[in-house]
């Protein structure tokens, strides 16, 4: 699933149709009158965590990539391997088509569809709104906790595994036994690692530098990672058990048993 970083360099690449003029649309989507978009001006390409948005006159069109979902520029897949969602062409003879995605119309009203603060990528972001939220729900795993939208719009599943191995914390701790301090870092780090995300794949370089992400071996502590899909959002998680702290150190809970090697005990 593309995160954050990903739909930001979506936005820049396709900066250049602000302003141009829709003169046909088509596509799969069932929530997009294709035939109310032609005459109308593109006022603005912006993004909200993992959505691309589109403003128009009228409305906005909000495109999330999900797990496959893919965009060209100008050209087109052969039809035999995939039809597109949406398909734009403009006035200046160029196109933007999407796949595997989905589309839907929302208000053109963006100040109002979105809280910004809550975009780890955007200029509005807000340390002290995902404070405040993360401290409303002290039960929320931190697993889940980086992956919930309403926190922290744009991080997804690689991001997630990387902060936690960054801070030293244990997926399966719980926001309210995480130390102040450790917090604080935790929401700072989401922020910092996603512009380092963004950096690293803008130079084709970025599973490079995963430190723990799919990973087998632990980089500090040379013992193998702990594996399994954790918490409600079940999505995979990568952990060192020795030098990821676990708040309250608990035993894993029911449902959330880490299928992984077994991991020598700390010397």
């Amino acid at each position: 699933m593309p995160e954050g970083p990903s739909i930001v360099i979506l936005r820049e690449q396709v900066a250049a149709f602000a302003g141009r003029t829709i003169v046909r649309a088509a596509g799969s989507s069932k929530d997009v009158a294709m035939d109310e978009l032609a005459g109308q001006p593109v006022l603005a390409l912006r993004s909200f965590g993992k959505h691309f948005l589109i403003k128009l006159a009228d409305r906005a069109l909000r495109i999330h990539l999900l797990m496959f979902g893919t965009y060209l520029i100008n050209e087109t897949k052969a039809a035999d391997r995939a039809k597109p969602r949406l398909s734009l062409f403009f006035d200046d003879g160029s196109a933007l088509h999407f796949y595997t995605c989905a589309v839907k119309t929302i208000s053109d009203d963006l100040d109002s569809e979105y809280d910004w603060r809550a975009d780890v990528m955007n200029d509005a972001w807000s340390a002290p709104l995902a404070l405040k939220k993360l401290r409303a729900q002290p039960d929320l795993l931190a697993c889940d906790a980086l992956l919930d939208q309403t926190i922290f719009a744009g991080v997804g599943n690689i991001i997630k595994n990387e902060v936690l191995f960054r801070v030293r914390v244990h997926p399966l701790s719980t926001v309210g036994d995480i130390p102040p301090a450790k917090l604080r870092e935790l929401v700072a780090q989401a922020r910092e690692y996603s512009f380092d995300f963004l950096g690293w794949k803008k130079e084709g370089t970025l599973k490079q530098h995963w430190l723990a992400h799919t990973k087998k071996i632990c980089p500090r502590c040379k013992i193998a990672f702990l594996r399994g899909h954790l918490g409600k959002t079940a999505r995979r998680s990568f952990y060192c058990a020795r030098c990821q702290r676990q708040y309250p150190a608990t035993p894993a809970r029911s449902g959330n048993t880490p299928r992984s090697r077994k991991t020598p005990p700390a010397s």
